[in-house]
């Protein structure tokens, strides 16, 4: 196979089982996942960095690794790219604001290292909506990411391009990071896998000072691709006190769910969601008690409580982020300026009180699953994906800056550490991708991925499986 996109939209396990047997080797696959990139991306301007020549170093130095029979981690030869907030040698870290600095990094984040380590080859930085204050693709850096579905369509933040270049098929492997979502939001929109694990599973250098709100999380086509670059990430680093002992591994996929308490939640008892949104999740919820599940609708009782605690506690971590002066202000994203000034006045004591109630809120939720249930489902967002230049659809109350409004399912388990996965399970109306948000107790994410993978192996494969968007 040569330069024809034949191998840039394989799996990651593919890419790598040919690479291992000589069947296919790295450059031909870092060749043909640039030459789809050359070709979709001009549109999707996903990338805040794509570094072409040295991917093709990377990818030669893999070759030659092969031919000589040295050890070959599990990524060998396979195309990664990172989210422009985690650093990667030899290139910048600007994190969606023209306000950072450009000098380039010195040396890889952990869990790039790790991906490094096994043999991945990074195709480069993709873009992050500014300081990933927000869900929607659109920053000062780099301007709009477009979602593959619908041009002009957001493509979900803030870990926008990997999204957007997972659905696209430039590449299996994208990873990004989530503090409200930011993970979940996009495959959501993009008709991808996105997984947040069990805060601690994976190292996150530096730590950010925002309450242990964020998460590194791989976005995917594949199920088990994400569950392969989870198990390259994960494990205790000695720049990340937060890191958990172990790692992740992927569970067997079973026949089926037999004996699993699932619940239903549409809303969480409060959430408004699109009626299109939510006639599809509830079909999902179906097919997954045909599984074995027993699923049951229901409304947690810490479900109403998350609202206000995340309007509490979401601005502060950007506080910092403030511009200086007014030229810097101009260079800010409006929004982020909208959501500073309203909230910019909050106090030590609110902020704490704040804190208190999100400590028995996550209280809350761990003993809710303790009591009854090993899963909730819920959609991953209230609403499908709709065109730039606005933080909320135009069918919703207009607001500057509160985006949460309709993403008030993937917070809780950032505020609660557990982990969640949105596997796409179907298309509006319209033809645009609605993800089913899989959540589970802490430290339950093998068996998240496994219900995740249950439900796609046996999903049926209309188009929004069976062919990529373009």
């Amino acid at each position: 196979m040569g330069a024809n996109g034949d191998l840039a939209t394989l799996a990651a396990r593919e890419m790598a089982a040919l690479v291992r047997h000589r069947q296919a080797s790295p450059v031909e696959i870092v060749e043909d996942v640039l030459v789809r990139i050359a070709v979709l991306d001009p549109r999707l301007n996903a990338f805040a960095a794509l570094d072409a020549e040295g991917a093709l170093a990377a990818a030669r130095a893999a070759e030659a690794a092969v031919m000589s029979g040295a050890p070959l981690g599990p990524l060998h030869g396979v195309p990664v790219t990172i989210k422009d907030v985690q650093a990667v040698a030899g290139l910048p870290t600007r994190r969606g604001s023209r306000l950072t600095d450009a000098t380039v990094a010195a040396e890889d984040a952990p869990a790039v290292a790790r991906l490094r380590a096994a043999g991945a080859v990074i195709l480069g930085k993709t873009t992050t909506t500014e300081q990933g204050w927000t869900a929607v693709s659109t920053s000062p850096l780099t301007g709009s990411t477009d979602n593959p579905w619908k041009p002009g369509y957001t493509a979900g933040g803030s870990s926008s391009g990997a999204a957007a270049l997972a659905a696209a098929g430039c590449g299996p492997l994208h990873l990004g990071t989530d503090g409200a979502g930011s993970v979940r939001l996009p495959a959501h929109f993009c008709g991808v896998v996105g997984f947040k694990p069990t805060y601690g599973m994976v190292p996150y250098v530096p730590v950010p000072n925002n309450g242990a709100l964020s998460h590194i999380g791989p976005i995917a086509r594949d199920p088990a691709d994400v569950e392969l670059m989870l198990e390259v990430m994960t494990g205790p680093h000695p720049a990340d006190h937060t890191t958990l002992p172990g790692g992740f591994r992927a569970a067997e996929a079973p026949a089926d769910l037999s004996g699993l308490r699932v619940a239903f939640s549409p809303d969480l008892g409060h959430a408004r969601v699109d009626p299109d949104v939510a006639e599809v999740v509830a079909r999902a919820a179906r097919l997954l008690a045909g599984l074995g599940a027993h699923v049951e609708q229901v409304e947690p009782p810490w479900g109403t409580m998350g609202p206000d605690l995340i309007r509490a506690l979401w601005p502060a971590p950007l506080f910092p982020y403030a511009p200086a002066d007014e030229a810097a202000e101009t260079a800010t994203d409006p929004g982020l300026m909208a959501c500073l000034r309203e909230t910019g006045a909050v106090s030590w004591p609110v902020l704490h009180a704040a804190q208190t109630r999100r400590n028995a809120y996550a209280s809350a939720i761990g003993r809710w699953f303790a009591e009854g249930w090993d899963l909730l489902l819920t959609p991953s967002a209230s609403v499908a994906a709709f065109p730039h230049g606005r933080q909320v659809p135009d069918h919703w109350p207009a607001h500057g800056w509160d985006w949460l409004s309709w993403a008030e399912f993937s917070y809780p388990f950032n505020l609660a550490h557990c982990p969640a996965v949105s596997v796409p399970c179907g298309l509006t109306a319209s033809g645009l991708p609605v993800g089913l948000q899989i959540a589970g107790p802490r430290l339950s994410d093998a068996r998240v991925m496994s219900a995740a993978r249950a439900f796609l192996a046996a999903s049926p494969a209309p188009v929004w499986r069976s062919r990529l968007p373009s």
